[in-house]
C-alpha cells in the first residue's frame, strides 16, 4: 500500500525528532490513542498554514474534532509556549547568536474580525474595526511575546501591556526598536 505523500506543512523526520520530546506522551489510563501526536500536529500545522477552517481538514488527517480538542488542551496547558521558547533558543544558537537576545523590535497591527465572539474595537488611525496585536520580536524576527487586545487601545497603551512582562522574562534586553506611534 503506497504511503500518503506529506503536505508541505507536515513535519519532517528531523523536525519531529526535535519536537517529539517536548510533546506530552499518551495518558497512563484510558484507552490507547487512535492517532499519533505527530499526525495531530501535522493536522494543526496544516490548518494554521493553509488558513482553512477546522472542519475543512482533509480526510487523510485525523478528524477535525480530535485535532481541535488537542489544540485547545495544549493551548490551555501552555504547551505552545513551552515548545516555542526552546525551539526559538535553538534557532538563535544555530544562527550564531546568543541564546538570550539583547535587542528587540516592537510593533502592532490592527486586523478586522467578524462579529462572532471576542473583544474588538475601532482603530481610528487605521479605520479598522477589530483587534490589535502587539508583537515583540528579536532581531531575527523570532517571537518573544504577543499581546492581543481591542483595536481601540492606542499603541503606547498596548506597548505597556507588552513591556509589563519584559523585566521578568527578558530582563537582559538592552534596546527595543519602535516606530513613531510609540
Amino acid at each position: 500500500m503506497p504511503t500518503q505523500e506529506p503536505y508541505p506543512s507536515s513535519l519532517t523526520e528531523a523536525e519531529w525528532k526535535m519536537i517529539e520530546p517536548l510533546v506530552p506522551g499518551p495518558k497512563l489510563f484510558g484507552r490507547p490513542p487512535r492517532y499519533t501526536k505527530r499526525a495531530i500536529l501535522d493536522a494543526i500545522f496544516y490548518t494554521v498554514r493553509s488558513g482553512c477552517a477546522w472542519r475543512l481538514l482533509p480526510h487523510d488527517l485525523p478528524p477535525w474534532r480530535i485535532v481541535y480538542y488537542y489544540f485547545m488542551v495544549w493551548r490551555r496547558d501552555g504547551l505552545w509556549k513551552q515548545t516555542h521558547d526552546p525551539l526559538r533558543d535553538r534557532v538563535r544558537l544555530h544562527s550564531e547568536k546568543k541564546k538570550a537576545p539583547t535587542a528587540a523590535i516592537l510593533d502592532s497591527q490592527s486586523v478586522k474580525v467578524s462579529n462572532h465572539g471576542g473583544v474588538r474595537g475601532y482603530d481610528a488611525g487605521k479605520k479598522v474595526l477589530g483587534r490589535k496585536r502587539h508583537l515583540l520580536v528579536d532581531t531575527l524576527g523570532l517571537i518573544l511575546h504577543v499581546v492581543v487586545h481591542s483595536a481601540a487601545i492606542q499603541d503606547r497603551d498596548g506597548a505597556r501591556l507588552v513591556l509589563s512582562i519584559l523585566q521578568q522574562r527578558f530582563g537582559w534586553l538592552r534596546c527595543i526598536f519602535v516606530d513613531g506611534g510609540y
